[in-house]
């Protein structure tokens, strides 16, 4: 496989091989362009084109299109990977995926910043570092996979570009306790608190045992116990979420 230079040297796009740069890109990316021009196109800052002496595109119309591409691939996957969320949580995690910063860094993963075809007034001004343009530069990339081989080629580039995040997100929800997920699932749901009530204390000093009773807005009422009021609160609220459709499948009892 192709290794992409690691330097952003002022005009380093002319001055390394492309084409096998290029191919190591299609490795990153997951697809193999039918149509080269569409892709350098994808690459063309408006900059660029316009120092140009003769008419030449740029990649807007393209960042328009991948902007809507990379909504409905990442809120499509979301969609099936957690059916446990509800649409504000959902939201929150695309917006995260999507934002300008987290697209700017996928776009350095992937070398675009090497790759973009760049002014030398706008290069100069440190464009080729700029978030902005990075992450506009990922989203006309994504549009001219869309364009070159269909939505599944768009959303095989997003799977395998966004992997690692949409992995650590993954593990975050899971290691989220359940005291703490419940309180999320209850704002979102019924803008309200779960309540705890402390109903019993028994047993020596050093081995009490807690009940507690915990009420949910839609009525509801779960009693749990344990060797201490935390504990016996993760137990509740743990019966609280299976009851709400959700599941946790790392240890609570903390």
């Amino acid at each position: 496989m192709n290794t992409l230079p690691q330097d952003n040297d002022l005009y380093a796009a002319q001055l390394f091989d492309r084409e096998s740069h290029i191919q190591a890109l299609e490795d990153a990316i997951g697809h193999h362009f039918r149509d080269r021009e569409i892709l350098e196109l994808a690459l063309t800052h408006s900059s660029f084109a316009n120092e140009r002496d003769y008419p030449c595109e740029h990649n807007e119309r393209l960042e328009f299109l991948g902007d809507a591409v990379l909504e409905l691939a990442i809120s499509r996957r979301l969609f099936r990977s957690h059916p446990e969320l509800r649409e504000g949580a959902l939201t929150k995690m695309r917006s995260r995926l999507v934002s300008t910063g987290n697209l700017a860094k996928m776009a350095k993963r992937i070398h675009l910043d090497v790759l973009l075809k760049l002014g030398r007034g706008e290069d100069l001004q440190g464009g080729r570092k700029r978030d902005s343009v990075l992450s506009d530069t990922f989203e006309a990339v994504l549009a001219s996979v869309y364009e070159d081989g269909g939505f599944e080629a768009a959303d095989r580039m997003v799977e395998k570009v966004f992997a690692k995040d949409l992995a650590s997100m993954q593990v975050a929800i899971l290691k989220k306790d359940n005291k703490s997920l419940l309180q999320e699932v209850l704002q979102q749901r019924f803008k309200a608190m779960p309540v705890y009530t402390l109903l019993e204390t028994s047993g020596p000093e050093h081995a009490r045992t807690y009940v507690i009773e915990l009420q949910i807005p839609d009525g509801h009422s779960f009693t749990a116990k344990g060797s201490s009021y935390k504990k016996a609160q993760q137990k509740a609220a743990e019966q609280a979420l299976m009851r709400l459709g959700y599941e946790q499948s790392a240890d609570q009892d903390k």
